[in-house]
């Protein structure tokens, strides 16, 4: 996936709807969620801190910023032998919850 982003929503006299940001949300997994989550921060940075997409984007963007450290998950608990991936560990969701603030 790339950071690039469709070029009608960069157009300057585009006006960002709650829309805009469902569709980037729509496709997120853990191993995109970072990249989507950048995508929602650029998408959102002019708006007024009241604005309704705005509000659902940095909602987002802190969903996306923990299922991104702490989605992928190897192993069930039925599977003791089989040890979580580094990105389970509570290391990672404590510093994807840091991440998550605001300024993102």
């Amino acid at each position: 996936m790339s950071e690039a982003e469709n070029p009608a929503r960069r157009s300057p006299d585009h006006v960002v709807t709650v829309d805009d940001v469902r569709k980037l949300m729509g496709a997120s997994t853990p191993h995109f969620a970072l990249q989507i989550r950048g995508r929602i921060a650029r998408l959102i940075r002019g708006l007024a801190a009241d604005d309704p997409a705005r509000l659902l984007g940095e909602h987002e963007i802190a969903r996306l910023t923990a299922l991104g450290f702490s989605g992928e998950v190897r192993g069930t608990a039925h599977e003791p032998a089989i040890r979580p991936l580094a990105s389970v560990d509570d290391v990672a969701a404590a510093e994807a919850a840091a991440h998550a603030g605001p300024g993102h």
